[in-house]
């Protein structure tokens, strides 16, 4: 038998027999559609991560927290200066960060208050839209200003009939001290931490002074070397070795990479175990179209039997009833294929994030959807092949 002859009575046969063709692929489309899902919403995630990482800091950025050891549960801001003495860092900005409430006229609300260095600007890479920064001489003289994030401009402002946007010259106060907005930050969005648009940035002196915190428990840093890193990071972990007397459990340093690996291997941990889900559905459809394959040997017993008795070979019946598998399980991952990618482009519209299915997925799904037609195809294309003719035709 020629092969395109095998190939075209193979698809007509299984044309023939639609229901029972679809009901086939059923379980092979679903798998393949579920498959090709998950590494959109992988993707999704990924790139999601990637954003909300990219927030932190740039790539060039280190973030240090103290917990504490015992009745040291911070840094002094000198200790935190002194940080930026080491090699290849260019800028150290420490941060004491407070919730506190900011009222302006009658309308109140809680927000984060953080105290700052002028530093910050250039390490965090936050500048202001409007206004001036906060300056040396304020952290001096321990100067009552503050820069005002967008969206908490937005919440003290809108209600008293105030454009958010002229916030600066205001005074607001800040848990019943009066303070000057001098700057109107620019919007940053979300981020890991919260919202960068929620928030009051005032000098850290007055910070301590206003909310009685001595020290500080977070700092930014900045390197001038990104692939000196790993080297920075061993000099302050070192700093902070000899400060908290060898408890490592008492500080923490991270960098954006590292940060980067931690969240996207959970998330590619998590793909991992959903993919092996969808593939335990692609070895069902694969017992599905074994099962339906069996029933169809049987119903055509007798037209092997002809074909046998006219001269068909073993080779020829098993090549045909082969083909009918991989067709039925080919055009099922062809389904998937087209299915998984619409069902792609729903999840990014939901999570507001672009999705991406890879060639080589796709390739990957429709070439393992074949695989699974011919071992599940095999069993029954070899029981029909193995008829003896003279069975086949007494077969009722």
């Amino acid at each position: 038998m020629k092969i395109t002859q095998g190939l075209i009575m193979a698809v007509k046969s299984v044309l023939s027999n639609k229901l029972r063709t679809i009901l086939s692929m059923l379980g092979i489309l679903i798998g393949v559609a579920t498959v090709i899902a998950l590494v959109a919403m992988g993707k999704a995630s990924s790139n999601e991560v990637a954003s909300q990482v990219s927030t932190l800091g740039s790539p060039d950025s280190l973030s240090v927290t103290i917990t504490g050891r015992g009745t040291v549960t911070s840094l002094s801001v000198d200790e935190a200066l002194k940080l930026g003495e080491l090699n290849n860092v260019s800028g150290v900005a420490p941060i004491t960060s407070t919730n506190g409430y900011a009222k302006y006229g009658r309308t109140q609300v809680s927000v984060t208050v953080e105290g700052i260095t002028p530093e910050y600007e250039e390490v965090k890479d936050f500048s202001v839209q409007d206004g001036r920064y906060i300056a040396a001489p304020d952290i001096n003289n321990k100067t009552k200003v503050a820069l005002i994030g967008t969206q908490t401009a937005q919440d003290l402002f809108e209600d008293e009939r105030v454009d958010p946007e002229d916030a600066v010259g205001r005074k607001i106060t800040i848990n019943g001290y009066i303070f000057t907005i001098v700057g109107l930050l620019e919007s940053k969005g979300d981020s890991l931490t919260g919202s960068n648009d929620e928030k009051i940035l005032i000098p850290i002196s007055t910070a301590q002074k206003v909310f009685q915190v001595s020290g500080v428990t977070t700092i930014n840093m900045k390197v001038t070397d990104t692939k000196q890193m790993s080297s920075v990071v061993s000099s302050v972990e070192a700093q902070l070795y000899e400060k908290f007397r060898g408890n490592e459990n008492a500080y923490r340093v991270l960098n954006q990479e590292e940060a980067m690996k931690t969240l996207n291997s959970v998330n590619e941990t998590m793909n991992r175990q959903l993919i092996y889900v969808a593939a335990i559905s692609l070895v069902v459809g694969g017992i599905g179209i074994m099962n339906i394959m069996l029933v169809s040997v049987t119903e055509r017993t007798r037209e092997i039997g002809i074909r046998k008795s006219l001269g068909a070979k073993k080779r020829d019946i098993l090549f045909q009833f082969l083909v009918e598998a991989v067709v039925i399980s080919g055009l099922g991952g062809m389904l998937g294929i087209v299915i998984g990618n619409i069902a792609s482009y729903i999840i990014g519209e939901v999570m507001k994030t672009p999705t991406e299915v890879p060639m080589n997925t796709m390739l990957l799904s429709f070439g393992f959807s074949a695989f699974v037609g011919v071992v599940f195809g095999y069993l029954p294309a070899n029981k029909a092949a193995s008829l003896r003719p003279v069975d086949a035709l007494r077969h009722d």
